[in-house]
């Protein structure tokens, strides 16, 4: 019994550190650029270890942003419950801009590399979260204007927590980002306006 236990933290170890990798390799490379055989090569491992744990590089990706799209769910659904449309927009902004800063990498592989773009959009589940993100953020403005504000708020988030930020705090970052939002949305300030 112990060695089943044994082998199958080790299976999980293994299963992380190769989605670990393959966010790094797909923050230097894109998706599209990192094949399996890139991520076996950088791990020491052949292409058929990685096969025992993910049979397509898409199915990776499933796999890597399976626990964003878990965070993303309860943001989404706790503004939703908020009663006015700025509440619902505010908690939606900060909410993904503490998700963006916590998952810098990630985040922006997933919004702004086009090859995951469009595997995600072509993902029912995916493209209705996106989609309802972008309501709550357009608040009572739902036409183009509103819609546009909402997506360049979501895009600019993805885009500035990428590498090319990585000098910049988390808790700078932040209240930059939650500010930014706000004036674009054409939310109210709350607390300090810095």
């Amino acid at each position: 019994m112990a060695t089943v236990a044994v082998q199958t933290a080790s299976a999980a170890d293994t299963r992380q550190r190769l989605i670990d990798v393959a966010v790094d390799l797909f923050t230097r490379h894109s998706f599209a650029g990192t094949s399996l055989q890139m991520i076996a090569d950088e791990m020491g491992f052949t292409k058929a270890a990685i096969y025992y744990h993910f049979r397509t590089r898409e199915e990776l990706l499933a796999a890597v942003v399976e626990p964003i799209f878990e965070q993303l769910s309860r943001i989404i659904t706790a503004a939703e419950s908020h009663r006015s449309a700025g509440a619902r927009a505010d908690h939606m902004l900060r909410g993904y801009a503490e998700l963006a800063v916590a998952n810098r990498a990630l985040v922006s592989v997933l919004a702004c590399d086009p090859s995951v773009t469009t595997l995600l959009r072509d993902q029912p589940h995916w493209a209705e979260l996106i989609n309802r993100q972008l309501a709550l953020l357009a608040g009572d403005a739902q036409d183009a204007c509103g819609l546009i504000k909402a997506t360049v708020v979501l895009a600019g988030i993805s885009s500035a927590v990428g590498p090319a930020w990585i000098a910049v705090g988390d808790d700078d970052l932040l209240r930059h980002l939650v500010n930014t939002g706000r004036r674009t949305l054409g939310l109210r300030r709350k607390g300090n306006p810095s």
